[in-house]
């Protein structure tokens, strides 16, 4: 019999049930009707599930808990649709802007992407360690706490008791940002916009990824959400349609083209962010891509992180569990709580040895709103405490980096955090393998300029 193809996320495995369960409690679902039938299959493990008669059951499983009644007493509101996510908005800032030279600006937008990239360098070659481990390797190295790229190259006991860390010694020499999906997308949404213009729809993104990424350097909900598109699932079902990650962080992470095209637009990065997030994402993981992208559309005009904050806020509903879990951290802050007991409490609300905690717009979220309430103003504190927490490293350093980049611009980055970039970026994009920074940091800011 011919060897059978089981690439992760074209079939559906035990992880992805058990992820299916508690998002649909999350949702508010009472999942009660369907738990011994998940609990049954999850069971059989993968190597029984991925036959064809067990992946019937499977996906017939999934299209049932769409159909599950929600629970008594569930208090939040998430709509998916932009009209109704709009009428739940809080009141925010729709627009921001402030006197700013052409040079200045432009300065602005080399500064997100040199720190798009930097905060995603930081937190690379940590992605999926869990912090017991890494914060007792950093003590140990005299790197705690993090305050530059970590040093993988130790000797001596440190080597010994972390050979997993000394392996990734490659990357303390690395003169480049190498491929990475968080820094795909971000070349994507610029792409996209100049293909198709300011009116570009849904089915524009889909039609790009498709034509433009790889099925297999896509992961969780995009890749799903890749399937779902080649089988004629349209958009927005692409995305809910046996989707157990609908709101990981995977939209959030395709935030800031949409934010550096409608720079001192928060409410149309917003709009922008929706009709990327729906292809793939529901709820709270559209939440997600829209309040970065409004805020990164605000930083070039604002130096205090707290407004950005309420301009992200202000785009997304007050219903919604993002919007409470980012006011209660928000909370903490004004309190007077440190960022470790911050930390902490973050790590008690959510699992780091969860994959669908790990993974979770929400969780990762509140990080990077811990990182910038914490991190001063300062680019390489901000980046550190996006990182440092652990849960999904590269995506939060990623998306910190990038706001402060573009409140801050480039001048304002330390050379020691873009020096080691060269200027040069690695994608998987067909016919943008290797990208010069500057160059297109200034493709960006001409495109904006025209919109």
């Amino acid at each position: 019999m011919a060897d059978m193809l089981k690439e992760p996320y074209l079939w559906l495995s035990a992880d992805d049930l058990g992820t299916e369960l508690k998002q649909l409690e999350d949702e508010g679902r009472d999942t009660s009707p369907l738990r011994e039938a998940f609990e049954e299959l999850i069971a059989l493990g993968d190597e029984k599930l991925f036959g064809a008669s067990n992946q019937r059951r499977a996906g017939a499983l999934l299209d049932s808990g769409q159909r599950l009644p929600m629970r008594r007493g569930y208090v939040f509101e998430e709509p998916s649709g932009l009209a109704k996510i709009k009428e739940r908005r809080a009141r925010g800032p729709r627009g921001i802007g402030k006197p700013l030279s052409g040079k200045a600006l432009q300065d602005r937008f080399l500064g997100a992407w040199l720190g798009r990239c930097a905060g995603c360098l930081l937190g690379k070659p940590v992605e999926g360690r869990h912090t017991k481990r890494l914060w007792d390797f950093l003590k140990m190295t005299g790197q705690w706490p993090l305050s530059d790229y970590i040093r993988f190259g130790v000797t001596g006991e440190a080597a010994d008791a972390y050979p997993g860390y000394v392996a990734m010694k490659a990357f303390d020499s690395i003169d480049h940002m190498p491929v990475d999906d968080d820094i795909d997308y971000t070349l994507a949404g610029l792409l996209i916009v100049k293909e198709k213009g300011a009116a570009f729809t849904p089915a524009d993104v889909a039609h790009f990824w498709m034509q433009n990424i790889p099925l297999l350097r896509t992961y969780t909900a995009e890749r799903v959400a890749y399937r779902n598109l080649s089988m004629h699932v349209q958009p927005p079902a692409s995305a809910s349609y046996r989707n157990p990650y609908r709101e990981w962080i995977g939209a959030r992470i395709r935030a800031d083209a949409f934010g550096y095209l409608s720079a001192g637009n928060p409410e149309r990065a917003a709009e922008f962010a929706w009709r990327d997030a729906s292809i793939s994402h529901v709820k709270n993981g559209i939440y997600g891509e829209m309040l970065i992208a409004a805020m990164i559309a605000a930083a070039p005009f604002c130096d205090d992180v707290r407004v950005l904050l309420e301009v992200g806020l202000g785009e997304i509903p007050k219903t919604s569990r993002l919007y409470a879990d980012i006011r209660e951290v928000m909370g903490w802050r004004a309190d007077g709580v440190t960022y470790d007991e911050a930390v902490a409490r973050i790590h008690e609300r959510w699992d780091e040895y969860s994959w669908h905690h790990w993974a979770h717009t929400n969780s990762n979220t509140v990080i990077c709103t811990a990182a910038l309430l914490w991190g001063e103003g300062d680019f390489g504190k901000s980046i550190c405490r996006a990182v440092q927490p652990g849960f999904d490293t590269d995506c939060n350093g990623a998306t910190v980096g990038s706001i402060m980049g573009m409140m801050l611009g480039a001048k304002r980055i330390p050379s020691s955090w873009t020096g080691r970039l060269n200027n040069t970026l690695k994608t998987s994009l067909t016919s943008f393998e290797t990208v010069d920074i500057e160059r297109i940091a200034r493709e960006t800011f001409e495109l904006h300029k025209r919109l």
